[in-house]
């Protein structure tokens, strides 16, 4: 500006000059009147620009500064190159505040920024699904008059505390979230939302699983130590066969635990991902035969027990580990007979064509609600517990088959109805199964 006031100020000190002279030749008002055309031009001069760099400032987009004319170029070209700088800056912050968006939405967490008076001032897609907002909708507005839920509106005019809190998703009553209120900034907080349900389910889970074992150990071991005890303090006073008897039971219930150990050291070793045995070939002929002699040993002639095998099947060969698929069959199998009443049958069956192979396992047995069947390959979970405590069941057998199952990309299908009996099959894919030539 001082090069635009400095050369204006010579500009009309050389027409002062040139009026002056023009004066002495022509007249004094002649010389006045062409001073002041020459200064009207001047401040025309300087009123375009001026107009022209107003129009340029009212512009909301990054349109390009005008052209300045005379002292004015170098102003317009100053502010241009200004415009511009602010411009990638600009930008620069756009894209800088872009990422932190896509961050916020990448969080597996829900994020909402609150402003000093807990108004939402953003939040990710996570958020909109764990507490009912809306992006388009609900900015601006305040959080407690949006989420209805007590807990968390006492817990916004508390300020938030050093410990999270634990509430029921407002969309969907079933989900429970953890909340945390983070400060930042002058005033300002972020609350962060977690969906811990599955985790509050796996704590469940756990402590049940806990509390089983400890029942399931503590049952056995209370009968081992009272028969044992029985018999030291009475061994001289007691007949030989109540003496045989009570070592029998004792031996029986000690064989329960042995088992209830190795079925949950066998889970174990299948739900912490341990490496799968090496992968064999499996003559499914052989493998079923086997199973078929074991649950014939089991019911002891109580069941009609019957193999189909078909000619055709006789050559399969599956392809996996034969400790795990012969574990989770004889679990089937097993099961059948603990839950078919004497006198009831059971037909092991095998079928393979072009889509793979499927081991089967029907009985005429009690049957299984509808409610139930979800709940069958959870951990100490019975339909009959009595009965199957009674027969030996640990509660172990299907978690173990449905992880065997999934090991050799197979399906577990569970056909059943009180009264009517039971069908379970596993499905192994075309690539699990070959023949022997």
């Amino acid at each position: 500006m001082y090069k635009i006031w400095s050369g204006s100020l010579i500009f009309i000190l050389v027409c002062a000059l040139i009026a002056l002279v023009v004066g002495f030749a022509f007249g004094p008002w002649f010389g006045v009147g062409v001073f002041i055309l020459v200064l009207l031009g001047l401040l025309d001069h300087h009123l375009s620009n001026l107009q022209r760099l107003a129009q340029w400032a009212r512009l909301r987009d990054d349109s390009p500064a005008p052209e300045g004319h005379g002292a004015w170029r170098p102003v317009f070209h100053e502010l241009e190159c200004r415009a511009r700088d602010g411009r990638e800056e600009r930008q620069r912050h756009m894209e800088t505040l872009e990422r932190f968006r896509s961050a916020g939405e990448a969080m597996p967490d829900g994020i909402v920024y609150l402003s000093t008076n807990d108004a939402v001032e953003w939040m990710n897609r996570r958020a909109e699904q764990h507490l009912g907002l809306s992006q388009a909708k609900d900015v601006g507005l305040p959080l407690v008059a949006i989420v209805r839920v007590p807990e968390l509106v006492a817990y916004l005019e508390a300020g938030g505390t050093d410990e999270p809190l634990v509430i029921p998703s407002p969309r969907r009553t079933d989900r429970r979230l953890l909340v945390q209120i983070v400060p930042f900034g002058g005033g300002q907080k972020m609350l962060i939302s977690r969906d811990i349900t599955q985790l509050e389910k796996l704590e469940t889970m756990r402590q049940d699983f806990i509390a089983n074992v400890s029942h399931e150990l503590r049952t056995p071991l209370t009968v081992v130590s009272g028969f044992v005890e029985t018999v030291a303090d009475g061994l001289d006073d007691l007949p030989r066969e109540d003496v045989e008897r009570f070592l029998n039971l004792a031996l029986e219930q000690s064989t329960r635990m042995q088992r209830l150990i190795e079925d949950l050291l066998t889970l174990s070793a299948l739900e912490t991902g341990a490496p799968a045995p090496h992968e064999e070939r499996v003559d499914v002929g052989d493998l079923l035969r086997t199973i078929a002699q074991e649950a014939e040993l089991l019911s002891n002639g109580r069941h009609a027990i019957t193999l189909d095998l078909h000619d055709d099947a006789r050559a399969d060969i599956l392809l996996g580990s034969q400790k795990e698929l012969h574990s989770a069959f004889a679990n089937l199998a097993s099961n059948a007979v603990r839950y078919t009443p004497a006198g009831g049958s059971i037909a092991l069956a095998w079928r393979s064509d072009d889509d793979g192979g499927e081991f089967s396992v029907t009985d005429d047995g009690i049957g299984i609600d509808a409610r139930n069947i979800s709940r069958l390959t959870e951990r100490f979970f019975r339909v009959d517990k009595g009965r199957s405590r009674e027969t030996g069941g640990t509660g172990l057998g299907l978690a173990i088959v449905k992880h065997i199952v999934s090991r050799h990309q197979a399906e577990l299908c569970i056909d059943s109805a009180p009264g009517k009996g039971s069908r379970f099959a596993v499905r192994f894919p075309a690539t699990r199964l070959t023949r022997r030539p």
